[in-house]
């Protein structure tokens, strides 16, 4: 398994731990800055990540990490859910969720919740679908974190996790590299208190174990049918699996 990465290298917290502080610190920038730097190609991410469950029709989805809500609003409008329920360590990211869930008038179908994604505040077999997008390779322990995603899911359910990738063609890799290590660093200073943590975006994508071995992470907790579909040159890819 991979070095463990946190945000605040000069703290005894947990990762866990420096993890809510960082998205609590963060959250009142995090929606524009993501957009920002992304260019606004991850609207056509997340939207390709939720056709993934298109053909599924969920009635009951489980946002894990869902923040500001972003990927919860867009599955709501393309899926057409009976309810969504956001799961997310940090208060500060689920206080602006909550400010945009009121302002559109959606609280009858999608609610959030404090808690921690390795130890869900769910019964076991609750949900027809999972989704996680950007927030697997935060967690501090990754197999327990997707054990108790399957453990929520109900038997045939889908999880489906988008989550940045390492593209390694020439000259992609090279390009990406050098945005995430100086360009998106920089970014971040600029526009948040907190520059830290646009620093440990681009560490802690190249500590995450990417495709195959995410893949086989899956399989090992209990995942069948797993997939993973790269897109734009690998900057990002999207795993799909089935209880």
């Amino acid at each position: 398994m991979s070095k463990t990465i946190t945000p605040y290298h000069d703290q005894q917290a947990t990762k866990k731990e420096q993890v809510a502080d960082m998205f609590n610190n963060i959250s009142k920038t995090y929606d524009f800055l993501n957009h920002f730097m992304s260019l606004g190609i991850d609207i056509i991410w997340r939207k390709k990540a939720i056709n993934e469950l298109k053909k599924d029709k969920p009635k009951l989805i489980l946002d894990v990490a869902t923040g500001t809500g972003d990927f919860a609003f867009e599955a709501l409008s393309i899926l057409k859910p009976e309810k969504i329920i956001g799961v997310d360590i940090s208060r500060g990211m689920l206080d602006i969720a909550e400010q945009k869930i009121t302002k559109r008038g959606l609280s009858d179908k999608f609610g959030v919740k404090l808690g921690d994604s390795e130890k869900l505040p769910f019964e076991g077999a609750e949900f027809d679908a999972v989704t996680v997008a950007y927030g697997v390779r935060n967690f501090e322990n990754l197999e327990k974190g997707l054990a108790d995603i399957n453990r929520v899911l109900k038997p045939g359910g889908k999880v489906v996790v988008l989550e940045f990738s390492k593209p390694k063609v020439f000259p992609i890799k090279q390009l990406y590299n050098f945005y995430f290590s100086y360009i998106t660093p920089g970014i971040g200073k600029l526009f948040s208190k907190d520059a830290r943590a646009y620093s440990y975006l681009p560490e802690s994508v190249a500590a995450f174990p990417d495709g195959p071995s995410f893949v086989a992470l899956m399989d090992k907790v209990g995942f069948k049918n797993t997939k993973c579909r790269p897109l734009t040159f690998g900057i990002c890819s999207i795993y799909t699996g089935i209880k």
